[in-house]
């Protein structure tokens, strides 16, 4: 069944008795000393796959926009992608690099030009999100003795040896970056990195055009058109790219039982993108056509009003089955007070932090086993039959916890504070190592 979720820090690191690592840089609070800056300019090499969709590529836009306002000088090597243009907007420089390739080869020669940037740009920091370019800028730093941090935005599947030395590189960084706390969480215990290397903190999330009040009833009108959707259908949304990691097909599970139990004015509406990289996306279709949900089940693209599509939803939904770090359709549909379910991988205690049983009046959404088509049924049909005035107040609750937990001064403070203390190491002879002193509190 379905669990509330509330307010519970690391509760699931707790139980299974693995220590929550504390964030590397926390912000001062008012009256005791000031939080840590870099006391120099810096020019910071920042590498990720692609400039396109995506918690990596996102996060390096939104880190590099935080460096540039802070008057900083950030490069990003990357494949390129639509996202591009906002680094060079905000300041920054793109430099085009094949560095979402796996191949070995191609890893090492990216190592090498990596290497000619930093020594012909003058780079100081080496930032590192993903782990093909991953490798790339750790060879890279450590051939130049420049520090290495490394952002980990999502839980890697870690089914073998070698794919756990390959996921490994993203905790090589001497500060190790993670975007939530159950991925610091996972870090920590599967590739042992000390709380003093490790710090969590939130991505840089513009949630400014996601707000109820602010959607005309004519945007959600032209979205529902676009989806075919009559006007009292009730609208099921599954955002985010279609990724089997996403879970798309324990959606469209759930929609087959639906359908069986009776439960007709419902369409489910599978709102994202196919980045055309696997079969998954064709395999989605099948399983649409041989579940006989045809009929109540949406694939689109990804509009172009994302605010006005969650407006639209009765409830939305974020299966996961890989652990995310911060999911940011989650984070948006939050955001705009849409009634949420997410399983329990999907979810952290970031966003939607777990209650008991007894406290479920002041839960956020609603949460289910990953995976489990059934378990998320059960969940749908809870919600939608909930009275509107309890769906609202839920929404509300969902809203503000949202706001509260993305604070865009915590998340600019705790970033700086963690590149002076790579840079304070580096300037004290250390090859960017950290010192060994306690973190800035």
């Amino acid at each position: 069944m379905p669990e509330a979720l509330g307010a519970s820090r690391g509760s699931r690191a707790q139980e299974a008795g693995v220590a929550v690592p504390a964030p590397v840089a926390q912000v001062a609070p008012a009256g005791s000393r000031p939080v840590l800056r870099p006391d120099r300019p810096l020019t910071v090499l920042i590498t990720v796959p692609t400039l396109d969709l995506g918690a990596a590529d996102e996060g390096a836009v939104g880190l590099a926009k935080i460096l540039a306002e802070a008057g900083h000088r950030p490069i990003v090597a990357a494949r390129g992608g639509r996202l591009a243009h906002l680094v060079a907007e905000q300041g920054g420089e793109v430099v085009s690099l094949d560095t979402a390739t796996r191949n070995p080869a191609v890893i090492a020669r990216n190592a090498v030009a990596l290497r000619r940037l930093i020594v012909s740009r003058g780079c100081d920091v080496v930032h590192a999100h993903g782990r093909a370019p991953g490798w790339s800028a750790w060879l890279a730093a450590r051939t130049t003795g420049k520090p290495f941090l490394a952002t980990c935005h999502t839980g890697f599947r870690d089914q073998n040896l070698l794919k756990h030395w390959y996921n490994g590189v993203m905790a090589r960084g001497d500060v190790v970056i993670a975007a939530s706390e159950r991925i610091a969480e996972l870090v920590a215990e599967r590739h042992h990195v000390p709380p003093d290397r490790l710090a969590v903190i939130h991505p840089l999330l513009d949630l400014d055009g996601f707000d109820p009040a602010g959607i005309a009833p004519e945007r959600v009108a032209v979205v529902r058109a676009a989806w075919g959707v009559r006007p009292a259908t009730r609208v099921v949304l599954v955002p985010g790219r279609i990724l089997r990691r996403h879970g798309q097909h324990v959606a469209v599970g759930a929609a087959r039982r639906l359908k069986e139990s009776g439960i007709s004015d419902v369409v489910f509406v599978l709102d994202g993108e196919d980045g055309g990289r696997s079969r998954y996306s064709g395999e989605l279709w099948d399983l649409v056509l041989s579940s006989g949900t045809a009929d109540i089940v949406r694939i689109t693209g990804p509009g172009t009003d994302a605010a006005a599509s969650l407006a639209a939803a009765s409830v939305v939904v974020c299966p996961s089955v890989q652990l995310e770090g911060i999911f940011r359709p989650l984070a948006e549909a939050m955001a705009m007070a849409r009634p949420v379910i997410a399983s329990d991988l999907a979810a952290g205690p970031d966003l939607v932090p777990v209650l008991s049983a007894s406290e479920e009046d002041r839960a956020t959404a609603l949460r289910c086993r990953a995976g489990d088509d059934a378990a998320l049924a059960a969940a749908l049909v809870r919600v939608l039959a909930l009275p509107e005035p309890l769906r609202h107040a839920m929404g509300q609750r969902a809203r503000a916890r949202v706001l509260g937990a993305f604070d865009r001064a915590r998340t600019v403070e705790q970033t700086l504070a963690a590149y002076a203390r790579v840079t304070a190491g580096a300037s004290a002879g250390s090859a960017g190592r950290p010192p060994a002193a306690g973190m800035p509190s």
